[in-house]
């Protein structure tokens, strides 16, 4: 049963063109990424009212899990709607770096290994932070709709959407990595 759910997965990625990565490529693919500076773009997306410390604390953890210096963060990037979201904008302003927005009908072309149906009602995009990780990654200007093709053209998802609460604080916050493209 394990076999075939593992073919399946693996037959469902080949047909959106994602790579799967060996563990020697991905450690060899992290190093890289170690020794260059700001090409990572982390994609925030957030409940209304999600404090600073919480999204800095995603972020912190993404980052220790996945062996990925915060040195070589680049930006953060969100939806529009977004752009005014306290938390975000204070850990932004902390931090130094750009906040990058997207509309959500640039985002909604963007193909993501993990779409929501939740979030495309609320939203109007099945992504957010996979999705603007990615158009962030590639340079993108807010209003450039993505090139069609695959992901790897917009950029590498390094790591992929992960949601983060905690007890005691208010809101949730989905965080994912992408890095950019060496020619970008």
């Amino acid at each position: 049963m394990v076999l075939i759910l593992y073919v399946f997965a693996k037959n469902l990625l080949k047909l959106y063109n994602f790579k799967i990565l060996s563990k020697y490529k991905l450690q060899k693919q992290m190093m890289e990424v170690a020794s260059n500076h700001q090409v990572l773009w982390v994609g925030i997306g957030c409940a209304r009212g999600t404090s600073r410390q919480l999204i800095q604390k995603a972020i912190e953890q993404i980052f220790t899990e996945n062996q990925l210096p915060e040195t070589a963060i680049a930006g953060v990037a969100t939806i529009n709607l977004k752009s005014h979201e306290t938390g975000l904008v204070e850990l932004c302003q902390q931090r130094n770096l750009p906040l990058k927005t997207f509309p959500c009908d640039v985002l909604n072309k963007v193909f993501v290994p993990n779409p929501s149906k939740v979030v495309a009602k609320q939203v109007g995009t099945p992504s957010v932070a996979e999705a603007a990780a990615l158009c962030a990654a590639s340079n993108l200007t807010p209003l450039e709709p993505p090139h069609p093709g695959t992901i790897e053209e917009l950029g590498k998802l390094l790591v992929a959407k992960q949601i983060f609460r905690l007890e005691g604080q208010p809101g949730a916050v989905t965080v994912a990595v992408a890095q950019m493209l060496p020619n970008q």
